[in-house]
Formats: structure tokens, C-alpha cells, sequence
């Protein structure tokens, strides 16, 4: 018999079934995520290690990669340019990702409060820009901000431009095509939050005391705050690598890395300088979703203590 249980000896108790069902259900997570697992080994982590290690390679004359190791590539991304270029990826993806939160926000609330037959439209709307090419959404925009095109017309009637005046070829041009093209990604899962959100929260604290502005930054933001995080990834993450858009609306005095490697590979024909700005563009990926993991677990392992205390 044991004393501290009162079951009998090598009894399991029911601690120790509690354990064999959570290492079961454990063992049973890890087969059902192993071909996932496998997937990004093959298809993301090998690929990155690859271009990682052909940036100490030696460039070739004819464009392939070099015989040996070396570290030229490593001392030639000390280029002058490169940190002006590498400063306006990172403001205009910063921007680009802070004004399609402050965008979807307000709207994936609105259609989660929408009714069923609005919502559905409003749902559609944000899907209808997915309906054409990219590419023709691009130059799209090329042709509406032209000197010639409709947004330069409007602009000039009411004298906010001149005739001699680009809206093309600069940063603002690439930042309001990457808002354009990036924002449903970020209104689709915060609307996808927000519509699982229970609104009766909301008008408890109005109830109690909370204007709609406190109760919409307190109680409601809070609650979706996963979402916006993904919603920052999804949208900060593709504006860092493109290369597209600065290409068609940028021009030369817009370039982002995304446009570097592109020249390196396409035309340059340096396999290993474009691996080295590739790793840079890495970095600048990676160290962003490393710091959000982190404050996540931290904020994980604050709050299941507080709950335990709670219970207690």
C-alpha cells in the first residue's frame, strides 16, 4: 500500500496516467507535423544553407560558380551603396506593414460587425484583387500615375502638382503600390480574428464604463493580437524581397535588395554576390519572426503562471 496515494504498490495513480496521456498525445503531434517538418527541411532549410555557403564561392567569368572557398563576396558587400539600399527596403517594408495594420484594423472589425449578406460582399472585395495578374495590376498603376494617366489629371486640376511633376520613379510610388497590392493580406486574418471575436466583451466595457475608442484599444485589439502579428509577417516579410514593383514603379533611385540580387543573377551574372545579398535579406527575414517567437513564449509563460494562480 502506498501512503501517499492509498493504492496499493506499483498501482499507477492518476498522476502517472495523466503523463502517459500527455507523452502519448506528444509522440502522436510529432508524427502528424513530421511531413511538415520534413517539407521545410527539404524545400527551405536545405535550399537557404545552399545559398548560404555559395557566397563563399568564387564567382566564375562565365557565370557559374568557381572552384574553392574564399571571402571576397563577404568584403565586396561592404559596397557604399549597399547600406542606403538596405536603409530603404527596411523603411518603406516598415511603413508599407504599418499602414496596412492601421488600415485592416478598422476594416476587419467593420466586417465582422457587418451582416451576413454585406459580409460576404465585403469578403469578395478584398478577394476581387486576386482575380487578375500581378504583373497587370502593376502596370496598371504605372499608367494611372503617369504624367498622362487619370491620378496626375485629377491632381493637377486642383493644383496639388505641376505638369512637370513625377509620381513615378520614386520611394512614395513603390510604397503606395506595395500598400496596394499587400494590403488583403493583411485585412484577411484580421477579419478571420475579428469574426471569431466575441462582441459581447466589447459592450460589457462599454457597460462598464469605457468609451468605444478604450474598449476597441483594451478589450478588442487585445484579444486579436496573434492576428496582428501574422498579419505583420504575411505583409513586412514579401515587401522586404521585392523587386517586382520597384522595378516597374520605382526606377533606379527606388532600388530595393529584392532588385540587387535580381541584377547580380540576371545580368551581372554573379551567382555568389547575389547568395551574399540573399543571406542579408535572410537575416533581415528571419531576426524579425526570431523576436516575435520570443516575446511570444515570453508572454506564454507570464500568463500560465497567473492562471494557475488564479485557479489556486
Amino acid at each position: 500500500m502506498s501512503a501517499a496515494s492509498g493504492l496499493p504498490a506499483g498501482q499507477p495513480t492518476a498522476v502517472d496516467n495523466g503523463a502517459q496521456i500527455a507523452r502519448r498525445r506528444q509522440r502522436q503531434e510529432w508524427w502528424i507535423s513530421l511531413p511538415s517538418v520534413l517539407w521545410l527541411l527539404a524545400f527551405f532549410l536545405t535550399p537557404t544553407l545552399i545559398v548560404l555557403a555559395i557566397t563563399f564561392k568564387p564567382a566564375d567569368p562565365y557565370g557559374n560558380i568557381g572552384a574553392g572557398w574564399t571571402l571576397d563576396t563577404i568584403r565586396s558587400l561592404g559596397n557604399p551603396n549597399y547600406p542606403s539600399i538596405v536603409w530603404r527596403t527596411i523603411w518603406i517594408s516598415v511603413v508599407a506593414t504599418v499602414i496596412c495594420l492601421v488600415t485592416a484594423v478598422p476594416f476587419g472589425y467593420y466586417m465582422a460587425r457587418a451582416p451576413e449578406k454585406r459580409k460576404a460582399l465585403l469578403v469578395m472585395l478584398v478577394m476581387v484583387p486576386f482575380w487578375t495578374s500581378f504583373l497587370i495590376r502593376i502596370f496598371a498603376w504605372k499608367v494611372l500615375l503617369h504624367p498622362e494617366g487619370y491620378i496626375h489629371r485629377f491632381l493637377r486640376l486642383f493644383g496639388i502638382v505641376n505638369e512637370g511633376d513625377l509620381l513615378l520613379y520614386n520611394p512614395e510610388a513603390v510604397l503606395l503600390v506595395l500598400v496596394y497590392t499587400y494590403l488583403p493580406f493583411a485585412i484577411l486574418p484580421v477579419y478571420a480574428a475579428a469574426e471569431k471575436f466575441d462582441f459581447h466583451l466589447f459592450e460589457a466595457a462599454l457597460d462598464l464604463g469605457c468609451n468605444r475608442f478604450s474598449a476597441f484599444s483594451r478589450v478588442f485589439l487585445p484579444s486579436i493580437r496573434r492576428a496582428l502579428v501574422t498579419a505583420a509577417l504575411v505583409v513586412f516579410i514579401p515587401a522586404l524581397g521585392s523587386y517586382v514593383i520597384p522595378d516597374i514603379v520605382g526606377g533606379n533611385a527606388s532600388e530595393m535588395i529584392g532588385n540587387k540580387i535580381a541584377q547580380r543573377t540576371f545580368i551581372d551574372r554573379n551567382l555568389p554576390h547575389a547568395a551574399g545579398l540573399a543571406g542579408i535579406l535572410t537575416l533581415s527575414t528571419v531576426i524579425p519572426m526570431l523576436i516575435v517567437l520570443g516575446v511570444q513564449r515570453r508572454q506564454a509563460r507570464v500568463t500560465v503562471p497567473r492562471r494557475k494562480r488564479g485557479a489556486t
